[in-house]
């Protein structure tokens, strides 16, 4: 079995609640279609000077968990960064993961007890609904889906 680096990666086995992609029926499989669709536009803003190929899950959080809870169902939950925002990941059942962790290197981040987060605040800003649209549609390109 591949090793993947994200958190939950072990873990990350639910099967999707929808077939609208082809191919993909884990997280893993969304995973590794993302890796190769997640850019500097669909970065967050503020994190774009940060962002790099080698750093792909840089400001992708939000964007990717939100599409993760359209697949795969379950909700997303936020761990309050410095400076007011929250960092997006996934619990669908009892499995937890967070396919964008990898962005904050070595540093462990805290996944019990934190809000869950809704669609609605975070597409609020339209940039970022924006962003969210432009990924889905790239994964709908990439498992040759058109819809």
């Amino acid at each position: 079995m591949k090793e993947y680096k994200f958190y939950g990666w072990n873990q990350a086995n639910v099967p999707a609640i929808i077939e609208k992609y082809k191919g993909i029926k884990t997280p893993l499989d969304l995973y590794d279609a993302l890796s190769e669709i997640w850019c500097a536009d669909t970065c967050a803003p503020r994190m774009r000077e940060q962002w790099t190929p080698e750093n792909k899950t840089m400001g992708q959080c939000s964007i990717t968990a939100f599409l993760v809870q359209d697949i795969f169902g379950g909700k997303v939950y936020g761990i309050l960064r410095p400076g007011g925002n929250y960092h997006c990941y996934n619990v669908v059942g009892s499995c937890c993961f967070d396919l964008t962790s990898e962005q904050f290197g070595d540093e462990a981040l805290i996944y019990e007890n934190n809000p869950e987060q809704f669609r609605e605040v975070h597409f609020a800003k339209e940039e970022k609904r924006l962003r969210y649209e432009y990924l889905k549609k790239e994964l709908e390109k990439k498992t040759g889906r058109y819809y």
